[in-house]
């Protein structure tokens, strides 16, 4: 079976600047992680590896240091790297981003199954994965929180539908993005790190797409117009009694409850 992995790389603060002019995140000289959600789907990838064979590619979009959570994933486990990576990428909302992600796996020969974690921590979206299988033309399946089984056809899943676990059964080539509880994410291993700290990362630029249309990547590709962009206001507001007796500090906190219509 032979398995890619889309992941992201995602600020590892929420103190994030942004552009004023594009209303876009700053992503050069913050600090970054591998978004936790795709922890999940490189491990459901690497568990199918295990149990029917084959291999896992995972497949980043994003700046040159973007190659440090393609080197995480080495360290989990995953066989094969790609960095999708130009300039002209920059800005893409999830229209943009997913139509590159297809772009980049249409120049993978021969694979069976996609996955992405449910969505990131910077966009929360959810859109990219399925719109991915869109471009490709190939079905998915969000919200998958169990693996039932797989052949050569097929792989057979169960589906969060809030109410219930619906089990389907869904063909290759397909996409599935996955629900964080579908397994514990193993610990990145010391060995794996020695093991492939040279290993090579295939890189890939807009010259190398089939499309090389420059306006259907980044933010000329890019419908989604960002009006304002702005963090949350702080509304907490924080007050310290001290030097009172128990019946003084039990009657402030009865008139905060009360005056806030508690009680």
């Amino acid at each position: 079976m032979k398995i890619l992995v889309c992941i992201k790389q995602v600020p590892a603060s929420n103190k994030v600047e942004v552009d004023p002019v594009t209303g876009v995140l700053k992503r050069d000289g913050t600090q970054s992680k591998l978004n936790p959600y795709d922890l999940y789907a490189i491990e459901t990838a690497l568990r199918l590896r295990e149990s029917y064979g084959g291999s896992v590619t995972v497949i980043t979009m994003g700046p040159p240091q973007s190659k440090q959570i393609i080197k995480e994933s080495f360290m989990m486990g995953a066989d094969d790297g790609i960095l999708l990576t130009d300039r002209r990428f920059g800005g893409a909302d999830v229209l943009a981003t997913s139509y590159a992600l297809s772009q980049c796996i249409r120049t993978i020969e021969d694979y069976d199954l996609i996955l992405c974690g449910k969505q990131t921590t910077d966009g929360d979206t959810a859109q990219v994965g399925p719109e991915i299988a869109e471009w490709l033309n190939i079905p998915s399946v969000s919200n998958v929180t169990k693996i039932l089984g797989a052949t050569k056809e097929d792989i057979e899943i169960g589906m969060d539908m809030i109410n219930y676990v619906e089990h389907s059964k869904v063909k290759f080539p397909c996409l599935l993005a996955v629900e964080k509880d579908i397994y514990q994410p193993r610990l990145p291993s010391y060995v794996l790190k020695m093991k492939t700290k040279d290993k090579e990362i295939k890189v890939l630029t807009l010259d190398d797409m089939e499309d090389k249309d420059e306006k259907h990547y980044g933010l000329r590709g890019s419908p989604t117009q960002v009006v304002r962009i702005f963090p949350p206001e702080s509304d907490v507001v924080q007050e310290i009694w001290t030097d009172e007796t128990p019946d003084t500090l039990t009657k402030n906190l009865f008139d905060v409850l009360q005056a806030e219509k508690f009680i």
